[in-house]
């Protein structure tokens, strides 16, 4: 099997050592002996097998490859991987990578989460990884639910959505988790949906070559507490009207034939989906995801609706700016410009004369 290029400045992934040369490995060596414990039909089976099957081609060993999760469905992740892992605190799976980052340069990290445990109570984590730019690979399941504790509504559940906790239907506004990262500052930030396996192997693809943090949002049905969320993008015919096909350095459309739509930007400045017949090509909309500024795919953000009309799906955004571990590493060695205290220096620290004092 080959490897994908990487595209880095130092072998592998920021610096991750490589497989030795000729080594190979397959979906089989990333797959754990833990039985697999999701609810029959659950989506997180097919991101599974779609992550295990991509690993090999990082090729990068195993116990350099680590998976943290918070709590919620997804989270269970990390057993399911023949990699290192944890499964951690609710909400804090963020924090946690970004310490690892940041002290372990020679790992490549990936955050497995949920609309719920990323968005309610780590909502905070989530947009300060963005901001800062920590070199994590967020995945965030979203099947606009909370599935482990038995249906209750999630931040990104529609308004009057019924729910265990919401019978008489939900006023909560929800999240639109591609607008939310792009509004962080995010420098990859992409959706892909569960059942387009290629797809979804695509973007996790260009995620992993992205050196920074990467948003991919994937869309995740749930046949227990809300299936069939994600039907209308499911269906062959419906999703080929309705999806708004992002690709870079192409016109973005949805439809085909004569019923093909077209983003045009109009006098305002404002995007807008029009009949590509009679559009006029120089209103047209070419991707640009390596725009420096973010607004244009902000406002492609906001084409997404609880109706799912019109939903864009593909890479939003992919920029190149410096990283936060980057940074951090780059201020320690420049403090210590010798290399790391030893042994007698730290025990001298300890030791020391200049230490505080506390009385009762």
């Amino acid at each position: 099997m080959s490897t994908i290029d990487l595209g880095m400045p130092t072998s592998g992934i920021a610096g991750v050592p490589l497989l030795a040369h000729g080594e190979q490995q397959t979906k089989r060596d990333f797959t754990s002996d833990q039985e697999v414990r999701w609810c029959p039909g659950c989506g997180d089976y097919i991101i599974l097998n779609a992550v295990q099957s991509f690993l090999p081609e990082l090729g990068l060993r195993r116990e350099n490859i680590v998976f943290i999760s918070g709590i919620g469905c997804s989270s269970r992740f990390p057993y399911y991987l023949d990699t290192y892992g944890m499964h951690s605190i609710h909400g804090r799976a963020p924090a946690i990578a970004t310490g690892l980052a940041t002290s372990r340069p020679d790992l490549s990290v990936w955050v497995v989460t949920g609309d719920g445990d990323a968005l309610s109570i780590g909502g905070n984590h989530l947009i300060h990884a963005l901001r800062r730019n920590v070199n994590l690979k967020i995945l965030l399941f979203n099947n606009k639910i909370y599935g482990l504790t038995k249906g209750q509504y999630s931040p990104t559940s529609e308004v009057g959505a019924v729910t265990k906790s919401t019978p008489f239907g939900s006023v909560d506004q929800p999240f639109n988790p591609i607008s939310l990262a792009l509004g962080a500052e995010a420098s990859f930030v992409a959706r892909t949906i569960d059942s387009d396996r290629k797809h979804l192997t695509d973007v996790l693809r260009a995620a992993a070559q992205h050196r920074g943090s990467a948003l991919v949002e994937i869309y995740q049905n749930c046949p227990i507490f809300n299936d069939g969320a994600f039907d209308v993008l499911k269906d062959a015919q419906e999703s080929v009207a309705r999806v708004l096909r992002l690709v870079d350095g192409e016109p973005v459309r949805a439809g085909e034939g004569d019923d093909a739509r077209v983003v045009i930007r109009t006098d305002a400045g404002e995007l807008e989906l029009v009949p590509e017949p009679g559009a006029d090509p120089a209103r047209v909309v070419v991707h640009d995801a390596s725009a420096p500024n973010p607004a244009a795919a902000f406002a492609m953000s906001r084409f997404d609706g609880p109706d799912m009309t019109t939903v864009p799906m593909g890479i939003f955004r992919n920029v190149a700016r410096p990283t936060y571990d980057d940074g951090v590493r780059a201020q320690v060695a420049a403090a210590s410009p010798d290399g790391p205290a030893t042994d007698d220096e730290l025990l001298a620290l300890l030791h020391g004369g200049d230490t505080w004092s506390v009385t009762g």
